[in-house]
């Protein structure tokens, strides 16, 4: 198994993404410190992956104690900490003219501040287990949707932030920092979000091939997999990198033949 004998904090881990990489880790040998705001939904994980193999702890990733909570558990419950994903996040629109500085904070607090928070509470665990890092950012860092303007730029932190500690912490440390940015991912809450925005109950069947080429927009279990590998000792001394998960390249792409743009 990729993961066996690993202790990992997952934190946004009772739904989505999250979710979906803590029934990975655990499957590939992990024990898993999930973290997240649904108690009920979280409560139902752990009874799934089994108590034996994870714990659960609810709370605000923004709140000073957390991030060392977080790393307490691990070590109180499973012996020690071997990696930790950032996976939790902050998502609403927003543009120029309705981005308020309390949001634009906010946005910073949940989707930059408390990842670094959380790898600066493990570091010396994770310096002595030979540790790692893994971000869950988004394609959104590399500029970004226009209504999507104070994520993508949070995002674009947590990417620079993941560059830079994954350089300095392996060199100093030992400790490899790296960084998935998923596409367009089929969570619950995506699901769920489109159809409140007006769109038909399986909007998700009939996407237009610009946006999916594939047919179809990723699977939580697929960001999942390639998690499980980064997590690993399988992928050797990669760190510092950011690995873009869509179906298309993100710079020069060619346009289907069906989209005109126009000035």
């Amino acid at each position: 198994m990729l993961l066996s004998g690993k202790v990992i904090i997952i934190t946004g881990a009772c739904t989505g993404i999250g979710k979906a990489i803590s029934i990975k880790c655990v499957e590939e040998g992990a024990k898993v410190v999930i973290n997240g705001l649904e108690e009920d939904l979280g409560i139902a994980l752990i009874g799934f992956l089994g108590e034996a193999n994870a714990h659960l702890v609810i709370g605000d990733v923004t709140e000073s104690h957390l991030p060392h909570l977080l790393v307490e558990m691990a070590i109180k419950t499973f012996g020690k900490l071997s990696a930790v994903v950032n996976n939790a996040a902050f998502i609403a629109t927003s543009d120029i003219d309705d981005t308020e500085i309390a949001f634009f904070e906010k946005m910073f607090k949940v989707n930059t501040i408390a990842p670094f928070a959380l790898i600066q509470a493990g570091t010396k665990e994770l310096s002595e287990n030979a540790g790692c890092v893994l971000n869950i950012g988004s394609i959104n860092a590399w500029g970004g949707e226009p209504h999507l303007l104070a994520y993508s730029v949070s995002k674009g932190a947590l990417m620079t932030l993941t560059r830079n500690l994954g350089d300095s912490l392996f060199r100093q440390r030992g400790i490899r920092v790296n960084q998935i940015n998923p596409g367009w991912v089929l969570t619950d809450k995506e699901k769920l979000n489109k159809k409140e925005q007006g769109m038909k109950e399986n909007w998700f069947e009939d996407i237009s091939g610009f946006f999916a080429p594939s047919g179809r927009i990723f699977k939580p279990e697929e960001i999942a997999n390639m998690a499980a590998f980064l997590l690993s000792d399988y992928c050797g001394p990669i760190s510092s990198q950011v690995f873009d998960m869509e179906q298309f390249p993100l710079i020069g792409r060619n346009m289907p033949k069906d989209i005109v743009i126009t000035n």
